[in-house]
């Protein structure tokens, strides 16, 4: 293949994820945020549209979109919020911009793309203003209390007691009630201070991210009769739910991901390694048979 046919065919994929792109940004400016982030969204359509076209008179040829990588921003958007669709589409600018590095004086005008490309990224870091990421502190809350507590008793309790649903049914009731705690803990901890955060707002995201993590470090416990098999599986839930969530916390606040990652796991499993030495030691000091 000639440079001038593989010039052609880098163009032709610039060409699509531009036509992409534009598809993306209108379907989000459409999802109902405010005024500011919609004309945002739509400008930036705008301009992705008329990459496409200045590639197109290069090309001489029409591209269709991906409609896989459309629905998924889409979809993604509608799951995790709006900020975490576009800081995934804001990796993607970055890729996109080290690209267009490597046609700049190669192609006329792309050179001029490219400063669009940046001005993207600016332009999107300004606009993100998302409600549920004021309480982004309050799940970190949540989740890491339940991770923390709960599976440094479970592991006091499996070896404690060693009967699944006697476990299920102390761990479900101390996480209950661990909730509770923590919910009511952060609408006193929030209404003392001066945050743009709503307190029972504030309090019902930490119950709920706590219960909800609860539930799944409980869940093995109601499937699997072997106590220690069931306490493995709950440690390999609970490194599932520290990997997605400390995902979602590094693409939407631009922070390490390794850092806190082996930092939760450390945590939540240095503690559980304690509980379940607490656990053997009074099991064996009470000679406690169940």
């Amino acid at each position: 293949m000639s440079e001038e046919d593989k010039l052609q065919k880098t163009i032709l994929t610039y060409q699509k994820n531009e036509i992409t792109e534009y598809h993306i940004y209108r379907k989000l400016a459409k999802l109902g945020y405010s005024p500011e982030n919609r004309e945002t969204l739509e400008s930036i359509a705008s301009d992705e549209l008329r990459h496409y076209d200045a590639w197109k008179e290069v090309t001489h040829k029409t591209v269709a979109p991906s409609r896989w990588k459309i629905w998924k921003y889409y979809l993604l958007a509608r799951l995790f919020g709006f900020t975490f669709a576009v800081k995934l589409m804001e990796r993607g600018e970055e890729d996109a911009r080290e690209n267009y590095a490597k046609v700049v004086g190669a192609v006329s005008g792309a050179e001029e793309i490219l400063q669009d490309e940046v001005r993207h990224e600016e332009s999107l870091i300004g606009l993100l203003e998302e409600d549920r990421l004021r309480y982004v502190g309050s799940v970190v809350l949540g989740l890491n209390d339940a991770l923390v507590e709960l599976t440094g008793a479970l592991a006091g309790f499996t070896f404690a007691l060693q009967n699944t649903a006697l476990i299920a049914l102390t761990g479900s009731i101390t996480g209950f009630a661990a909730a509770l705690s923590m919910g009511a803990s952060e609408y006193l901890s929030t209404k003392a201070e001066d945050s743009p955060k709503r307190p029972i707002k504030a309090s019902i995201y930490t119950g709920m991210a706590y219960l909800l993590t609860v539930v799944v470090l409980i869940l093995p416990y109601l499937l699997i009769e072997n106590p220690f098999i069931c306490l493995a599986s709950a440690f390999l839930v609970a490194v599932i739910v520290i990997l997605f969530f400390n995902y979602y916390i590094s693409v939407t606040k631009d922070e390490s991901f390794f850092k806190r990652f082996f930092e939760m796991v450390g945590i939540s499993f240095g503690v559980a390694a304690i509980s379940f030495i607490f656990g053997y030691l009074v099991r064996s000091f009470f000679d406690i048979e169940i």
